[in-house]
């Protein structure tokens, strides 16, 4: 089996993701050209570390998934770790003959290192265990899926995804998805308009805090919902900056 880690700055995640794959029959990092540590570090897991421009997810993976040599690939970012019982599952999984094409595996997040149990975020799961040649990741900026060309079923054991560690970090990517979302729904021919931007930042807090329990996390779930409302409010008003602009360069 082949794993796929991709990497960018991820010199104080890297490590931890790497050990808990280091059994697969073949690793490769691709790396989007890192300014920091990354690849030394992953040097020293595997051989296999290749560097590829970053255009976006989907993109990244579309281009190193062909180069695996094993059937069936797993593709781990470099914030979340296998498990000793996801790893045993795998491996049972491939030695007793898989009965679908695709796998989804739950995900347990955790922010500032707490798992989240509510906020709608225990019900995240990805689909990243399939065979080689069935699944394609579609074009998009941000959450993008694969598809997969056959029979697709689910795992027991989650990945453990530590999604922020710290506000930097945090803001770090919260700028980065904001824009991306707001370059996906221009993508789509959407617009900003004001009402999304008054309504949707507080009915998703709504629906996190109060909807989906997320006031059970306490302060870390109350930060999350906020934040993840904020998300929404910037993707809005960026995607009307987007537009804005447009238009002035159309008029000029």
């Amino acid at each position: 089996m082949t794993v796929i880690v991709p990497t960018y700055n991820e010199e104080a995640n890297i490590r931890d993701c790497l050990e808990g794959v280091k059994w697969a029959d073949e690793l490769i990092v691709v790396d989007s050209f890192s300014t920091d540590g990354t690849r030394e570090i992953a040097r020293e897991y595997t051989d296999k570390v290749r560097e590829h421009e970053y255009i976006n997810s989907a993109t990244q993976k579309n281009w190193i998934i062909p180069q695996a040599t094993y059937d069936w690939i797993l593709i781990v970012d470099a914030d979340e770790r296998v498990t000793q019982e996801l790893k045993e599952e795998i491996l049972a999984l491939l030695r007793d003959g898989p009965r679908f094409d695709g796998y989804y595996i739950r995900r347990l997040n955790h922010f500032l290192d707490k798992p989240i149990r509510h906020c709608g975020w225990e019900r995240d799961k990805v689909l990243r265990l399939f065979r080689k040649g069935k699944g394609q990741y579609l074009n998009k900026w941000v959450h993008a899926d694969i598809v997969i060309k056959g029979r697709v079923g689910q795992l027991k054991n989650p990945l453990l995804h530590y999604t922020f560690r710290s506000f930097d970090q945090y803001f770090e990517k919260f700028h980065r998805y904001s824009t991306w979302g707001a370059m996906e729904l221009d993508k789509q021919g959407k617009v900003g308009r004001w009402y999304h931007i008054l309504f949707n930042p507080p009915f998703r807090f709504f629906k996190m805090f109060v909807l989906q329990k997320g006031f059970l996390d306490g302060y870390r779930g109350l930060i999350v919902c906020f934040m993840s409302s904020f998300s929404v409010f910037l993707k809005y008003a960026k995607l009307w900056e987007l537009r804005n602009r447009k238009k002035t360069r159309e008029n000029a």
